[in-house]
């Protein structure tokens, strides 16, 4: 019996030790009222983006009567949906993706060392929590926090990496980065 709370104990420690490698950022609380005869009772939606800072985000929407636990919900469920994408030199896009949900759309563009997170709110802490330190991103249509993070992810999710590119098409990653840096001489040549 004791071997076995000591066993659980050990297991909580460990969840604890993989649970703080996850970074979490509050994107939006909704409060709802709902109408009953004693008078109005309140609830609370939160969404939250949960991601490890190299690579791994996910999100995830918890409702609740109390903002803590809409919170907690919210993050569970981030952890249970989280996606990998490819980063180019562990600190942007390898290129620019578009994507959208609803009438929500965003673009987002790689950038080069030093020009910062230029995105705007939900947008910018799916970047945040992925680990992107360098990326331009714009929406457009819907500025609904939801939206926002749901076409970012769309995006993300068309995201590919020259290796997975290189794989795909059966040749090797020199050559297909080659063949890159001959069209940018053309263009800068042009």
């Amino acid at each position: 019996m004791a071997r076995e709370r000591e066993r659980e104990r050990g297991d909580r420690g460990n969840r604890e030790e993989r649970d703080s490698e996850f970074v979490d950022k509050l994107v939006h609380i909704n409060r709802v009222a709902k109408v009953v005869k004693g008078g109005r009772r309140f609830g609370f939606a939160a969404l939250v983006v949960v991601g490890d800072q190299k690579g791994r985000v996910g999100f995830g929407h918890g409702k609740a009567r109390e903002v803590p636990e809409a919170i907690r919900k919210a993050t569970d469920a981030a952890k249970r949906s989280l996606v990998r994408v490819p980063l180019r030199e562990g600190r942007t896009l390898h290129h620019d993706v578009a994507g959208r949900h609803g009438s929500g759309k965003v673009i987002c563009r790689a950038a080069p060392a030093g020009t910062g997170i230029i995105a705007g709110g939900p947008m910018r802490a799916v970047f945040e929590t992925l680990g992107v330190q360098d990326v331009v991103a714009k929406s457009f249509g819907s500025s609904n926090p939801y939206n926002m993070v749901r076409a970012t992810f769309d995006a993300l999710k068309h995201e590919d990496s020259p290796r997975s590119v290189a794989a795909r098409r059966g040749i090797k990653v020199s050559t297909l980065q080659s063949r890159r840096r001959d069209v940018d001489v053309e263009t800068a040549e042009a």
